[in-house]
């Protein structure tokens, strides 16, 4: 291999660590830390690899973020969603409020997201239909109001379901993935009205459900 060539790979490993590193400190820097879990969180650092609680793999891109019960409020970023690489994010157990951002639609890696027990607030996005990988959705206990979005059905791989304890509302999908989720998946809602009939959407009371 040329210097030529290697200079450009190196060039383009670092560019990335840089990007993904300002995405984390993004994050870093949109929550309140009190057993200071982010420490090691260095804006300085060319490689975020480096950080506790932050995985890579052999090409040094962020693979794993775990995060679950370590006392983090604030909010979730959409500077997240430039992880590419990323397969589990998990940030369950925490103090976290605000919405979603519709820009972790972008994680098409993704396998697993973990944001349970949290305060988020807001609907869920339909921007997660296009995570082709997803294995496990769990955002059960927060205050996640409005429609489900019926794009969801799609994603194939889905293994694991869990949108209980929250306050969504209207009718909910009944094919495609869903077919194979127990009611449990979507206890303690108390505004669903029940599954779609035939496959269709009720409209007539948007103004409701919201």
């Amino acid at each position: 291999m040329s210097f030529h060539v290697v200079a450009i790979f190196l060039l383009l490993v670092r560019t990335n660590a840089n990007s993904e590193g300002d995405a984390l400190y993004a994050f870093r820097k949109a929550v309140k830390d009190p057993n200071n879990v982010l420490n090691s969180w260095d804006p300085t650092l060319v490689d975020p690899c480096t950080w506790f609680h932050v995985t890579c793999d052999n090409h040094n891109r962020v693979t794993r973020l775990d995060l679950g019960h370590a006392k983090l409020s604030g909010y979730l970023v959409p500077q997240l969603g430039r992880l590419q690489h990323l397969q589990f994010l998990e940030l369950y157990k925490n103090e976290l409020v605000g919405p979603i951002p519709k820009e972790l639609g972008r994680l098409k890696n993704l396998v697993s997201l973990g944001l349970y027990h949290n305060n988020l607030t807001g609907s869920i996005p339909s921007s997660f239909s296009n995570l082709s990988n997803l294995k496990f959705l769990r955002l059960n206990s927060n205050r996640l109001s409005g429609r489900i979005p019926r794009e969801l059905a799609k994603l194939g791989n889905l293994k694991i379901l869990d949108l209980s304890n929250n306050d969504l509302c209207g009718t909910f999908p009944t094919f495609g993935s869903f077919s194979k989720f127990p009611e449990q998946s979507l206890k303690n809602n108390p505004r669903l009205e029940g599954p779609e009939l035939m496959g269709l959407v009720r409209y007539d009371d948007d103004g409701l459900c919201k």
